[in-house]
């Protein structure tokens, strides 16, 4: 089990609201709620950075977190401006989100709403090793649409 250290930053998060957790026994993604003191009116095509309100260090260079929309607002219209958020292990800082309202209407996100999700994967650094060519395989360098035409 690996341990993530958070640091809260908005006084309301573990009492008010509850701190990031997984919403089901198999959910990939821990939930991410905004820390607004009113509704943020995210009008069409605008994009709003909010506070998940805590901090965190990972710590352990072999993981990473990445910040995904929540599939039911996303299907609505609510995504991430950075479309997927990266955290680096060794990074202590406040966590934000950036709202993206992709849709044609005006979305209202109330104090504490559920917003995004935290999912932690496991990270693969390999070394560089620079070759004058590849081994052979059947595709070779055919691109895009290369594997659906039959």
């Amino acid at each position: 089990m690996t341990n993530l250290q958070i640091r809260i930053l908005d006084p309301r998060l573990g009492k008010q609201w509850p701190l990031p957790h997984y919403a089901s026994a198999d959910a990939a993604g821990m939930d991410l709620r905004v820390c607004l003191d009113k509704p943020l009116h995210l009008l069409a095509n605008t994009v709003e950075l909010v506070s998940a309100g805590f901090a965190m260090h990972i710590g352990d260079p072999g993981i990473t977190a990445l910040l995904l929309p929540r599939s039911g607002l996303g299907h609505k219209g609510l995504v991430l401006g950075n479309l997927t958020g990266l955290i680096d292990a060794d990074y202590q800082g406040p966590i934000k989100m950036s709202l993206w309202n992709r849709s044609q209407d005006k979305i209202v996100i109330e104090p504490g709403e559920r917003v995004a999700q935290m999912v932690l994967v496991p990270v693969i650094r390999p070394e560089i090793l620079v070759v004058d060519e590849f081994a052979a395989t059947e595709r070779g360098s055919a691109g895009f649409g290369s594997t659906g035409q039959q």
